[in-house]
């Protein structure tokens, strides 16, 4: 009996850093920025691995190019200008998640408001 306790014990603690890191379905609410980089870092072994990528890339390039859309025209006022030829989506998916996590202050702000913030400081325009 001592011995059963002991390996269920220990297969407990061996589970928990599982458990620790990984992906809620409040993650997928996206309501903070610590939401949104729960998603975009989630480990493989993960359930929610695929569902968790894609919604972290559909979300990031969703916003990005709804920026695009809104900025282009005459009267268009662009914040964003990245360089020419830009980096790849996972490069820059990449460089989001480091910078966000650099600047924990804005892990409770608006995942959308934070990835601007790390847009227009890596690529402002220069007037």
């Amino acid at each position: 009996m001592k011995t059963r306790t002991i390996i269920i014990l220990l297969s407990i603690l061996l589970a928990l850093p599982a458990l620790a890191g990984a992906v809620s379905e409040e993650d997928f609410k996206m309501e903070t920025t610590q939401n949104l980089i729960n998603l975009c870092t989630v480990s493989p072994d993960d359930p929610l691995y695929h569902h968790a990528i894609n919604f972290c890339h559909g979300y990031l390039v969703g916003a990005y190019h709804y920026y695009v859309a809104a900025s282009s025209g005459p009267k268009g006022i662009k914040l964003v200008c990245p360089p020419d030829p830009p980096p790849s989506r996972n490069e820059t998916i990449q460089m989001f998640v480091d910078w966000a996590k650099a600047h924990p202050q804005y892990m409770k702000d608006k995942p959308v408001e934070t990835e601007f913030r790390f847009l227009m400081e890596t690529w402002p325009c220069k007037p």
